[in-house]
């Protein structure tokens, strides 16, 4: 079931973004506790995003100070909420998770207007020294690291609205901030957290043969589609947990 998941996961992540709204739900079901399941779910996936910001090495090129700048702030809110996750009681954490999972299907149901709103180029090339972009990026960062699901359509929608740039480097941007935020998670959770390592070798292995699967057939599926697949399974999945208390 894992290995199942964990190669959705990736396909999924390749295609349209979400992936993680597979991966967690199967570790849920496979009987972790849930924040051994979210800081399990974190590790796992890490391999992708170095992926994606290797691959999207050329679009950073230019963008030094912007990432400095928000670069240091995705860190220290990265470490908050790491922080946040690690001393919250799994009890606590169990109770909002199906809201977290709500709130990560709007974010990807939102998806393609903020990646339009980007497209406009509404901001500024400069805003990245704006106070109201580091504390949305601070804010975003403490999410990622908390919960995750959903954190790059996050980052894709404060970016574009304080930067004007093209998609192409927003996304890159996006990438490299999630790299550093879940890289901070990755530490903190492998050092003080309790992380179910052989489900991570299980999804890991999977999520890199789907994430490399789904690159191969992303032109034959709809990203709508599959987007809309993965908000009702999400959906659904928030209801079960919340029913089952």
């Amino acid at each position: 079931m894992l290995a199942g998941a964990g190669l959705l996961a990736g396909g999924v992540n390749a295609v349209a973004g979400g992936g993680s709204l597979i991966s967690f739900p199967a570790l849920l079901a496979a009987g972790y506790p849930a924040v051994t399941a979210n800081v399990t779910n974190t590790v796992a996936l890490f391999p992708g995003y170095a992926g994606s910001v290797a691959g999207g090495r050329p679009e950073l090129e230019g963008q030094g100070a912007r990432v400095r700048a928000v670069g240091v702030t995705s860190i220290v809110g990265a470490v908050a909420g790491s922080v946040l996750l690690l001393t919250t009681s799994s009890e606590v954490f169990r109770a909002v998770v199906p809201f977290l999972i709500l709130l990560a299907c709007a974010l990807l149901m939102l998806q393609p207007r903020l990646a339009r709103l980007v497209q406009r180029g509404t901001g500024s090339r400069t805003a990245h020294r704006s106070p109201n972009l580091q504390l949305s990026v601070l804010l975003a960062a403490v999410y990622g690291a908390y919960f995750g699901a959903g954190l790059g359509v996050l980052l894709l929608g404060v970016l574009g609205i304080f930067l004007a740039e093209q998609l192409r480097h927003i996304n890159a941007l996006k990438n490299f901030l999630s790299l550093l935020i879940n890289a901070v998670a990755l530490v903190a959770f492998g050092v003080f957290g309790p992380v179910a390592w052989e489900a991570v070798l299980v999804v890991a292995a999977a999520s890199l043969a789907g994430g490399y699967l789904g690159a191969r057939t992303a032109r034959r599926i709809p990203s709508s589609l599959l987007r809309a697949a993965v908000v009702a399974y999400g959906v659904v999945v928030s209801v079960i947990l919340l029913v089952d208390g």
